[in-house]
């Protein structure tokens, strides 16, 4: 049994539970070996991804030293030689991925976790291999390195994004799920177990509860029910085949209690989760250090301006530029067709607020008549929230609804990328009267540029409560990077083929 120290969930699975919504009744013991099954299933996949992706990397590699040519690199004096190089290149680097806990089933699925895992086995590999090469004073051919590390990397990471959309697939039908057990304080109980239910690829099945009073005390969770008191857990996980025991922030959760679940644990081979009181703070911020046998966790400060929002810019500037250039002549088309579909001009503009509360012209192309914003109140029919738009506006035009649909109304929104105003991605700019209705959490979406996407965006778009839409809005401001800025375009353009919550 170890206890976990990944910051990023850890992700498990069981083909054997069917879950329920919450679990509904008592969990019912499962023998260790069921859970040794679907962990090792898991690891199996992940290993043979893992191999077909180096050999591939490795054999181009060879034959690229060697001009495609096998059988002439063969009769070469180092064809043999970086024959046997790459036989041996292979199963080193397939160890060292087990090794560095690339293909632990704790990070299977997980992402980040997992990317960084096999990124860094990968480099240490590589760079062992440039130490031996100079302490040997053997010239290995830089044309060989430079095919195989980052086509290996390619191909590696390709088919854990492939292993972890089928992971995520199965844990939606029930599959590869860890039935689990929540041990805390009321609230903090019921937060993770919300969080862990709209989290299905994480792989949680929240079987039962343990809170201070025990039985004596109501749920904290629809249909999940209370199995005992806090200290009582190591005991009920031992009887009832846990999967994993997360335990919450809470008066009862000493460093003293918490290193006796460990040891209690230790024999029924359920893993310890630790969910500190931090609640939308990305992995990226936190460092986990020791004081004196204590983990402590070190919370980065977001970072709003500096050297990543410089480059942030420089990534707007050239990519909305080339998208200009590129949809510049189909954008002429479709405002034609605004024109010709219904009376008035093509482009609206629109005051919205951006950064630290500054107003800018916002322009899209116009998908409703005109005078329509003459006409709001009728269209909401008195209700006016933060984020007010109507499911089913009257004031949209046919033509219109079909460029809301795939967002093609928003492409002018690149020149307001390229003058400064918003970003590629961030949170949707809004007009004057829904900012003024913000509180003060709802005010730090003005710490970001606007975008012309967004994570909400890729989450659901207009079809998300207002809570979830803030909750994301507010955990890109504080936890944004340009990588993910990358990750949110390429999710953007699958959202945008799919008409769910485009209106």
């Amino acid at each position: 049994m170890t206890v976990e120290k990944d910051v990023t969930p850890v992700q498990g699975s069981s083909v054997i539970h069917k879950p329920q919504v919450w679990g509904g009744v008592a969990p019912v013991a499962r023998p260790p070996r069921a859970r040794e099954a679907w962990q090792s299933a898991l690891v199996s996949r992940a290993l043979l991804v893992d191999v077909a992706a180096i050999v591939v990397a490795v054999a181009a590699a060879y034959l690229v030293r060697f001009d495609l040519e096998v059988d002439v690199g063969l009769l070469e004096p180092r064809g043999g030689q970086y024959l046997l190089i790459s036989v041996v290149l292979v199963e080193a680097w397939v160890l060292a991925l087990g090794v560095g806990g690339a293909r632990s089933h704790r990070v299977l699925g997980s992402g980040r976790e997992e990317v960084v895992r096999a990124v860094r086995a990968s480099l240490a590999l590589f760079g062992l291999v440039a130490v031996i090469c100079y302490l040997l004073k053997f010239d290995l051919a830089r044309s060989y390195v430079a095919v195989a590390l980052p086509v290996g990397l390619a191909l590696l990471l390709a088919g854990r994004a492939l292993l972890a959309r089928r992971l995520h697939a199965d844990r939606a039908r029930g599959e590869y799920r860890r039935r689990t057990l929540l041990v805390g304080a009321l609230d903090t109980v019921h937060d993770l177990g919300v969080r862990m239910r709209r989290a299905r690829a994480a792989g949680f099945d929240v079987v039962g509860v343990c809170v201070p009073g025990g039985a004596a005390v109501a749920s904290p969770l629809p249909d999940v029910p209370v199995l005992g008191d806090v200290r009582e857990a190591p005991d009920i996980a031992r009887r009832s085949g846990i999967d994993a025991v997360a335990v919450t922030a809470s008066d009862t959760a000493t460093t003293q209690m918490i290193k006796q679940f460990a040891w209690d644990l230790e024999p029924t081979g359920a893993d310890l989760l630790v969910v500190p009181g931090l609640a939308d703070v990305a992995s990226p911020r936190l460092l986990v250090t020791p004081v004196d046998g204590v983990p402590v966790v070190q919370v980065a400060p977001p970072g709003y301006t500096g050297t990543q929002h410089v480059l942030k810019r420089a990534f707007d500037v050239a990519v909305a530029g080339i998208g200009l250039v590129l949809v510049a002549l189909p954008l002429l088309l479709v405002a034609g067709v605004v024109r010709l579909t219904s009376p008035g001009p093509a482009l609206f503009r629109q005051e919205r607020i951006g950064l630290n509360g500054e107003p800018f012209t916002l322009y899209k192309l116009r998908t409703m008549r005109l005078g329509a914003e003459a006409q709001l109140a009728e269209a909401l029919d008195g209700v006016a929230g933060v984020f007010y738009k109507p499911k089913a506006d009257p004031r949209v035009t046919r033509f219109g609804r079909f460029l809301r649909r795939y967002s093609i109304d928003e492409f002018p929104q690149l020149l307001n990328v390229l003058k400064g105003d918003m970003s590629l991605v961030g949170p949707r700019p809004q007009v004057a009267f829904e900012v003024a209705q913000y509180d003060d959490a709802l005010r730090r979406r003005l710490l970001v540029k606007p975008g012309l996407t967004g994570l909400w965006q890729v989450s659901g778009r207009n079809d998300l409560p207002l809570d979830q839409s803030t909750r994301l809005d507010l955990y890109y401001v504080e936890n944004w990077t340009l990588v993910g800025d990358i990750g949110i375009l390429l999710r953007t353009a699958r959202a945008v083929l799919s008409p769910d919550g485009a209106y």
